[in-house]
């Protein structure tokens, strides 16, 4: 992450009152809620996460160990575990409201 000097873009005033509470050292100044963006929309590895548990999800159901896959993807077996579960929760909604 860069930074940017405040005196270049704050009027010197505001610098001034922030010098009051620190001074020399970096401060990070969150976005406004309505402008936050979720974990990882910029980077796109959300979606690869999504794809990597999708296969992981396919091996298991062709037959591999949780300790196969959790070797092969670098994961713990808990972690395996965990995103079998999800994968197995997401397939049964998608079951469930396909029914209906």
């Amino acid at each position: 992450m860069s930074y940017i000097k405040a005196d270049r873009i704050l009027p010197k005033e505001l610098v001034e009152m922030i010098q009051q509470y620190v001074e020399g050292e970096n401060i990070y100044i969150p976005r406004k809620l309505e402008n936050r963006r979720g974990w990882g929309t910029k980077t796109g590895i959300r979606q690869e996460i999504a794809r990597r548990n999708e296969l992981l999800f396919k091996e298991h159901l062709d037959g591999a160990s949780t300790a196969t896959l959790a070797d092969r993807y670098c994961l713990s077996v808990k972690s395996v575990q965990r995103i079998l579960l999800q994968e197995k929760l997401k397939v049964q909604e998608i079951e469930y409201t396909s029914d209906l």
